[in-house]
């Protein structure tokens, strides 16, 4: 493939062999469960685009585990990219779902931890010396114009999917918070919590039974009405954290979902690991939140 073209990772659900066997065997032997080819070529086959990955979550768990529980078991046909560029008004028009997996920051200068929060090391060796300066901050990558895109796209009746991180976004985005319903304030570190369904009558909760991850739990400051939370994270252990906004508790929204004019949209905050992701309940909560953000369901 010819250097400086976007990728599309894209799954055909035609084929009968073995489709969760299929998929962890290809990402296995090619880090990625898909075959390559020109993005964007055409109409697009998919019905779902994914933004993810980030500094500190790696694009290739969250397109393992997504393809695996919503392609391979599901009903969708992703194209996945970590970049953001490709995140506008026209591109999302032909889709049906935008899934959005990542957190609301650049690291323009570089980022020391690199995999598994590793730090920088004592001593760093390069030969001839670098000469760019590596780590400086960050800043907000999406701008005003796809926060609006995004705004009149689910309008118009597409549907907004957005998991763990990516209500950071919210932050710096007016327009993208409205459509989102929330903003991120901070987490404790990692541990067991339980996922509580509070509305066992929605699609997306029906057939689900609590459960428990071990994962950051998420706290946000959540916009909308509290009619439309359908899952909150619970600590059991007794432990309280206390988010940037100062309060202190052992609960969250962990999972939402509404109408937004003539589309839809769904928030997951469970999903640093993929030992979370492909929890058994939160698995079905996925797929059964696949069919309503398509309106099979």
């Amino acid at each position: 493939m010819a250097l400086g073209v976007e990728t599309r990772y894209n799954i055909s659900m035609t084929n009968a062999i073995t489709r969760r066997s299929l998929v962890r065997t290809a990402c296995a032997a090619l880090g990625s469960a898909a075959i390559p080819r020109a993005f964007p070529a055409g109409p697009a086959k998919a019905n779902a685009f994914a933004l993810c990955g980030d500094e500190s979550h790696n694009s290739d768990y969250i397109r393992t585990a997504l393809t695996a529980t919503l392609v391979e078991d599901g009903p969708l046909n992703i194209d996945f990219t970590d970049q953001e560029k490709l995140l506008t008004y026209d591109n999302l028009r032909n889709y049906k779902i935008l899934i959005m997996f990542r957190d609301g920051r650049r690291y323009n200068n570089g980022y020391w931890h690199q995999i598994y929060w590793n730090e920088k090391p004592d001593k760093v060796v390069s030969v001839p010396p670098i000469q760019r300066k590596i780590g400086s901050g960050y800043t907000s990558w999406m701008t005003q114009e796809q926060g609006k895109g995004i705004k009149q796209w689910v309008s118009e009746g597409g549907s907004l999917w957005a998991f763990h991180n990516n209500s950071e976004t919210s932050i710096n985005n007016k327009d993208y918070r409205d459509v989102e319903g929330a903003i991120y304030v901070g987490h404790p570190p990692i541990r067991p919590f339980k996922v509580k369904i509070t509305n066992p009558d929605h699609p997306i909760t029906k057939g689900v039974k609590d459960f428990v991850v071990t994962d950051e739990q998420h706290y946000v400051v959540y916009d909308k009405d509290p009619k439309h939370v359908l899952a909150r994270s619970v600590n059991e252990d007794g432990l309280d954290y206390t988010d940037a906004v100062g309060r202190k508790s052992n609960t969250a929204e962990a999972v939402w979902a509404y109408e937004y004019g003539k589309g839809r949209v769904c928030f997951m905050a469970p999903g640093h690991l993929i030992s979370v992701l492909w929890n058994p309940e939160y698995e079905k909560m996925q797929r059964n939140a696949a069919k309503w953000l398509l309106r099979e369901a």
